[in-house]
């Protein structure tokens, strides 16, 4: 197996890169075209890798790409998930070299080159890993287990049609476990697997004031600012703790035990890098956790964006009718988006002044997971870790979210591993987004290597 990644690994290099140039932005209507050339062109690699079956099943929205490879009823099989759709590339002029015309550059953490394009890491690079897992799996006839691989197009946006689509295709996605490859490990000397993932309610909040836009010396002073007032009305969220201020915001939060917490810390971190790597003086985050706490285990408040009046070059003196915001809430076990986002509109409702408007506008979300250590896919995935890469990995949890993990088990009884090979440092949804050389070609080894084990330990 190694020796066929080792021949044709610049042909997966490639490949990647031309799949890479695709803007395949699901945010933005004008990348419509895009996402289905994106769609068109993972269904003919999987067919050139050696997929019996595949397909574009159609939604409400973007196409589903579906493939499949039974070589025995007999034995186990893995869903592979995964996402074609990126996040939008702004802005645009922090990037060192332009979003979708990737290049490969060596960097301090991947000294072999990574490739730097928009979709890199999240989640180009690493589904194109399962495609070519599956080619170099049948090429050295050592697939040891069925494999049924559905990679989507909406996951940035909140995946809205996959839930109607997971529904109406029980039988179709029937497996006996999930792997994703949408995670990141610790470092390229220490691999992780990822246990648990933190949920997701984002909204839109809008703060309206006088009809139209006022002349600020006209009537400045007279009239209620809402950029000023939708400022003074976030930093009310939070206390100078870092403690979310909603009310009943921590009534169904699990509290891990001290036990617990002082396992989850064991994980090599080092705070100083951390603070290097994102060129800030110090860390900022709830009172009484510690940062990989307070990013794995922990609920949080952001503003992704915030807007109103003029922004366009020189000066215009202008008191705005409007300010606007989007802000996300990340989520654990137990809280749920619904329940949060109505505790949310609730809450900037009653503190919103007499002086203006709001209004709430909830976009999409997720529910939290915790996956298990104890399976046989877990035990299998560490394995192939310590097989591959010489090392066991550490168990984490991670703090981004991916809505399918508790859809899965609800919908289709199905644990999930996490299997990701990403780095924190990586810039997913950043400008200069990379993924290492290194870290791709080694996926794809480890992969191979989970089907193994997983298929030995199953029998």
């Amino acid at each position: 197996m190694n020796a066929y990644i080792e021949q044709h690994k610049n042909r997966f290099l490639t490949e990647l890169i031309d799949w890479l140039r695709i803007p395949s932005v699901s945010a933005d209507s004008k990348y419509k075209d895009d996402i289905r050339r994106a769609a068109n062109f993972a269904k003919t690699q999987l067919e050139t890798a050696g997929a019996d079956f595949v397909e574009l099943c159609e939604t409400a929205g973007n196409p589903i790409v579906y493939a499949e490879k039974i070589i025995d009823f007999k034995l186990p099989t893995v869903l592979v998930y995964g996402h074609y759709d990126v996040q939008p590339a702004d802005p645009i002029n922090l990037w060192n070299s332009p979003p979708f015309e990737p290049v490969i550059q060596k960097t301090a953490l991947h000294p072999d080159g990574a490739i730097f394009a928009r979709g890199a890491c999240d989640d180009k690079g690493q589904v194109y890993m399962h495609i070519k897992a599956l080619e170099v799996m049948l090429q050295t006839d050592s697939l040891p287990c069925n494999l049924k691989i559905m990679i989507e197009g909406e996951e940035e946006v909140g995946s809205k049609n996959l839930e109607s689509f997971v529904t109406a295709h029980k039988d179709k996605l029937k497996a006996d476990v999930i792997l994703i490859s949408d995670t990141s490990i610790i470092g390229n000397d220490t691999p992780s697997l990822e246990v648990g993932l933190r949920g997701l309610s984002y909204v839109e909040v809008e703060v309206t004031g006088p009809n139209r836009d006022l002349h600020s010396g006209v009537y400045g002073g007279g009239v209620d600012n809402p950029i000023n007032v939708l400022c003074q009305m976030i930093t009310s969220l939070k206390d100078a703790n870092g403690h979310i201020t909603i009310p009943n915001f921590y009534d169904n939060v699990i509290e891990l035990t001290a036990e617990q917490r002082a396992e989850l810390n064991q994980a090599p971190f080092d705070l100083e890098a951390y603070k290097k790597d994102l060129g800030i003086d110090d860390v900022f985050g709830e009172a009484g956790y510690t940062t990989i706490e307070r990013t794995g285990i922990r609920p949080t408040l952001d503003v992704n964006g915030i807007w109103g009046g003029y922004i366009g070059e020189g000066a215009k003196t202008v008191l705005p009718s409007k300010a606007f915001a989007k802000i996300s809430m990340r989520l654990v076990p137990n809280q749920t988006p619904d329940e949060i986002t109505e505790l949310f509109q609730k809450h900037f409702e009653s503190i919103a002044p007499k002086t203006v408007k709001v209004q709430v506008r909830p976009h999409h979300g997720g529910h939290p997971a915790v996956t298990p250590t104890d399976s046989t896919a877990f035990k299998a995935a560490s394995k192939a870790f310590e097989e591959a890469w010489g090392k066991k990995p550490v168990p984490t949890r991670g703090g981004g979210s991916i809505p399918i993990v508790a859809l899965f088990e609800k919908e289709l009884g199905l644990k999930t591993v996490l299997m990701g090979f990403g780095l924190d440092s990586d810039a997913i949804h950043s400008p200069n987004e990379h993924y290492g050389v290194f870290n791709y070609l080694k996926g794809i080894e480890t992969i191979g290597l989970f089907y193994k084990h997983y298929a030995e330990m199953s029998k």
